[in-house]
């Protein structure tokens, strides 16, 4: 698990662990890779703040409930409260970190200082021309991406490991080319080559619907025979795969990472493709930010004194407010409490024998058949007694005789929820909304009554005779809300759910393949193919 808690903060990025979290108030996600999402499920229960197209991903992958999530704008600042009473904020500030679809960097500005978390990120020199890192903003701490720190591990830039990809695909004119990926990222390489190849590239719907959200290239389908380049999940390459696809056609399988990997077969090839920074690009990074502290995010791998001619001079603890600091101590003073309750709750009891005194053992007994005999009295009368009742409603009767489970307020009806309404949590005092491509569901902005836009809308087709629940409402239904009473609620949620689940398997090839003609595919083509044929004319002049 890749994440941390900022001392003398209320922060946690990509911690999702509350038992560990302690004074932790504010939970903030950089990216969507499992590494980074250790302990987040759709039970999560508190605000949680990333980029859109990360909160698109959290809430179709991981069903965590949309009125938890809280999309900030990516390049813009945002203002969030500290404690509870809003005198103490801060700013966040949102960084592209050129890792995969939605992933960000946070620059944290407050009583802490100045806090840049680089989450997993491949550094480019554009990254310094951030309006957030040109104003002379000292960085105090610098949480990095430490992945690939070690000066004997070279890696070649992601356009010189793109240009070896393409190099070994031209050595197969014949072959059919997979490419080992692993659910989120390297789309834009899987774009370039199928623009440089003039094929479709074969993907999973699931995929699909993320090339879609990003507005890349039309040139990805699902129809398994249109392309000669598929992606596939990188646990498919392997030695059996391998043998199965060959005894079909000749078949090549490429894995993009800077990992070290076994090759079982002659025709898996690996290319150091990486989306993490290399060495040398790490050591630019810091020298160009000067920090006063780094500290790797990976914590199985350190740094060491790699760093050391980088840094600036170390300055002083700071401070943390007095209203921050009753805010941060009140949370962990909670969540001791429900551990020490948990705890006794699963207590063992003592096993073995208890030896007691004639007179205690006697008196015990005695006095519990005087309780059993009471209870009994109490809640079971005689027939005598119930004869002495008024002959009403028997509802009447049941509330004479069970008066703590038939209150006033009850009226012979189950009291399971007030209202069926949606509401909407908003808990700071500034943001921005945020519209994403092709989008119909809706979730709150952080600090305003303004929506984001988050995909395609979830509501089912017709299932059982009965028409799919319509608008916000239905969508939002069984996000942390209790179930209503109404058997007709209730069926129109079990048909909602249902389906959730049968989206992909009820949905037509025709409908990935809209909007992906040939003509449109050759346009992409040949604008992509210009620029080449007029450097190849000059250069043969």
């Amino acid at each position: 698990m890749n994440g941390v808690l900022i001392p003398h903060t209320p922060i946690a990025v990509d911690f999702w662990s509350l038992r560990r979290a302690g004074s932790a108030r504010l939970f903030f996600l950089s990216h969507m890779h499992s590494d980074h999402t250790v302990g987040l499920s759709s039970t999560w229960a508190r605000p949680l703040y990333c980029s859109p197209i990360t909160a698109h991903l959290l809430h179709r992958r991981l069903q965590v409930s949309k009125q938890w999530i809280r999309a900030l704008e990516v390049g813009e600042s945002h203002v969030l409260p500290l404690d509870e009473i809003g005198r103490e904020t801060m700013t966040v500030t949102l960084i592209d970190a050129n890792h995969c679809p939605g992933s960000v960097m946070f620059l944290f500005e407050g009583h802490f200082g100045t806090i840049l978390y680089t989450g997993d990120f491949r550094y480019t020199p554009s990254m310094l021309k951030e309006p957030a890192l040109t104003l002379g903003k000292q960085i105090h701490t610098l949480y990095l991406d430490n992945t690939n720190c070690n000066p004997d591990l070279v890696l070649p830039s992601r356009q010189e490991a793109a240009h070896q990809i393409v190099q070994l695909i031209r050595k197969h004119p014949q072959h059919a080319i997979k490419i080992g990926l692993y659910s989120l990222g390297k789309e834009l390489l899987l774009e370039q080559l199928a623009l440089e190849f003039r094929t479709w590239v074969v993907l999973s719907p699931r995929r699909l619907e993320l090339v879609q959200l990003l507005g890349l290239a039309d040139v990805f389908t699902v129809e398994e025979e249109a392309g000669r380049i598929h992606a596939v999940d990188h646990m498919e390459v392997c030695r059996s795969t391998m043998v199965y696809w060959n005894q079909t056609r000749p078949t090549i399988a490429i894995l993009p990472t800077a990992r070290k990997i076994h090759r079982s077969h002659p025709g898996i090839h690996v290319i150091p493709y990486s989306d993490h920074s290399s060495y040398s690009e790490l050591r630019a990074f810091v020298a160009a930010l000067k920090p006063c502290q780094v500290v790797p995010i990976v914590g199985r791998q350190p740094c060491g004194g790699y760093f050391q001619d980088c840094l600036s001079p170390r300055l002083f603890v700071p401070l943390i407010p007095d209203s921050v600091q009753r805010h941060m101590s009140s949370s962990s003073r909670k969540l001791s409490l429900l551990r020490l309750l948990k705890r006794r709750l699963k207590r063992p009891r003592t096993q073995g024998v208890v030896f007691e005194s004639p007179e205690q053992s006697a008196d015990r007994s005695q006095a519990d058949r005087d309780s059993k005999k009471a209870k009994k009295g109490k809640l079971s009368p005689w027939p005598e007694d119930l004869q002495k009742l008024p002959s009403h409603h028997p509802l009447q009767i049941k509330k004479q005789l069970f008066p703590d489970l038939c209150s006033k307020e009850w009226n012979g009806a189950v009291p399971f929820c007030e209202s069926q309404k949606r509401v909407t949590i908003l808990t700071a005092p500034l943001g921005f909304s945020v519209h994403l491509k092709s989008t119909g569901e809706e979730v709150p902005s952080p600090e305003t009554r303004k929506v984001v836009s988050l995909g395609p809308p979830l509501a089912p087709r017709e299932v059982d005779g009965g028409p799919a629940a319509s608008g916000n409402q239905s969508s939002w239904k069984g996000c942390g809300s209790p179930l209503p009473h109404n058997s007709k609620t209730t069926s129109s949620l079990a048909a909602e759910f249902r389906g959730l689940a049968l989206k992909y398997l009820l949905t037509p090839v025709n409908f990935f393949l809209a909007g992906y003609s040939s003509r449109s595919f050759d346009q992409l083509v040949e604008k992509y193919h210009q620029p080449l044929l007029r450097y190849r004319q000059e250069s043969t002049e």
